[in-house]
């Protein structure tokens, strides 16, 4: 089955989520949420192409993987003019290509999450697919203003069978049509599906329901 990039990432953080998501098409936000979709509403607003010495910028790509079943949009692709780069026959030139992504936050720890890490690789395996190439994967961090690279070249064995697994698994999921039970443990105060997944009961009082029962 098909998968899409994002939903790695949900996958990753709780399978529940992700059944809930994908199966369910339950969604609610919280102010991660909201704050994540205003930076992607402001590069995604209308696809852009951006030429500048040496360079073309493209945001909202489409990425796909044929073999691997992966798709997905990629919130920006710069193709940097190179000798050493891959020839790409719609731009008529040699281009090292790199991949942005968009963060709101960057982690404390300064580098980027396995998360997030994982969601670019998957990125870098569509465009090296459709390109021929071996692309560059950064994180762009909304309250720092800057830029971090991955290395995703140097550990790609890692990430392919960190991907692979994370692919086969969300597979399970969307063929059995079951959404998975809470992961013992879970953290689960950061999530925007927490009412969704554990909804409360209606608090009551025992003398309200004694009450109730005497007036009856």
């Amino acid at each position: 089955m098909t998968v899409n990039i994002r939903s790695i990432q949900h996958y990753m953080y709780c399978p529940r989520q992700f059944g809930l998501l994908v199966l369910n098409q339950d969604w609610s936000e919280n102010a991660l949420v909201v704050m994540a979709n205003i930076m992607h509403e402001r590069v995604h607003s209308g696809k852009h192409e951006i030429h500048s010495r040496g360079k073309i910028e493209l945001s909202s790509v489409s990425l796909y993987h044929d073999e691997l079943d992966l798709y997905g949009i990629a919130d920006c692709i710069e193709f940097v003019e190179s000798k050493a780069g891959v020839y790409i026959e719609q731009l008529g030139d040699k281009f090292d290509v790199n991949i942005v992504e968009y963060k709101p936050r960057q982690p404390v720890s300064g580098t980027a999450n396995e998360t997030d890490a994982i969601q670019v690789f998957a990125q870098k395996l569509c465009a090296d697919y459709i390109w021929n190439c071996k692309s560059t994967g950064y994180i762009y961090y909304g309250d720092t203003h800057r830029r971090v690279k991955l290395h995703l070249n140097e550990e790609y064995d890692k990430y392919y069978t960190l991907l692979q697994r994370l692919i086969s698994e969300m597979n399970d999921i969307l063929e059995s049509g079951s959404i998975p039970a809470r992961v013992k443990g879970q953290k689960c105060s950061g999530c925007s599906l927490k009412d969704v997944c554990m909804p409360q009961n209606k608090k009551y009082a025992v003398r309200s329901l004694v009450k109730e029962e005497q007036s009856i």
